[in-house]
């Protein structure tokens, strides 16, 4: 059996880019899907690793993480000699600039995409703010500006190889661009529009795309 557990949902972003990681490194892994309102109150064991109830739980051996860019940087050094060699770069300075890509989506395009994600997609109508919504579509615009200048020098946020600074943007934007009205946001944009064709393609993203579409499991 898998030394490698996840717990939680496809459908949560954290877990996803976790899976894709995985399936880029080519690492074994158990998945033990948790129905992300119901599943996890009524598995003690789960608990005892994550008494708060977060979307996500990392256990590699005796390391359990939680957080799912910290788990995608433990992810590509462990294994570093297997699959895409390439997710945390082979030098100081290739490291340097994915890491700085990373901090940009964790601090400038986490916060807008996964309000949208959760007022578009998600909130029922009485829950959904319309100030967070045009607020938050402001700054991801702005944001994808940046991206889009960016784009024109490189054929990936940190260079001309795939690396975890693209893959950490995976799982709002396929939201965004399969389940909501935002879609314009990166389409109008012609080589932010490229750059997710691009990644959105890769067959590790594929499969998680596929796990994220099964029915929750029935606990």
């Amino acid at each position: 059996m898998a030394s490698v557990k996840v717990f939680g949902s496809p459908t949560s972003s954290e877990v996803a880019r976790v899976l894709t990681c995985l399936f880029e490194k080519e690492v074994d892994f158990q998945l033990i899907r948790t129905d992300n309102f119901k599943g996890i109150q009524r598995k003690p064991d789960y608990l005892k690793l994550q008494p708060f109830g977060q979307a996500l739980t990392f256990e590699d051996g005796t390391k359990t993480l939680v957080e799912s860019r910290d788990i995608c940087r433990h992810i590509a050094e462990k294994y570093a000699n297997q699959g895409n060699k390439d997710l945390l770069g082979s030098g100081t300075l290739e490291r340097a600039s994915i890491e700085q890509w990373l901090q940009t989506e964790m601090e400038s395009f986490d916060p807008p995409t996964s309000a949208l994600v959760f007022h578009l997609a998600f909130a029922h109508q009485q829950e959904m703010d319309e100030d967070v919504v045009e607020e938050s579509k402001a700054k991801l615009a702005s944001l994808l500006d940046v991206y889009e200048q960016r784009l024109e020098e490189t054929r990936y946020l940190a260079g001309d190889k795939f690396t975890l600074a693209d893959l950490s943007h995976l799982p709002n934007t396929q939201t965004l661009i399969a389940v909501t009205r935002c879609g314009y946001l990166f389409r109008s944009r012609k080589r932010v529009s490229r750059w997710w064709d691009e990644i959105s393609r890769r067959s590790s993203w594929r499969k998680v795309v596929e796990m994220r579409q099964q029915p929750p499991p029935v606990l």
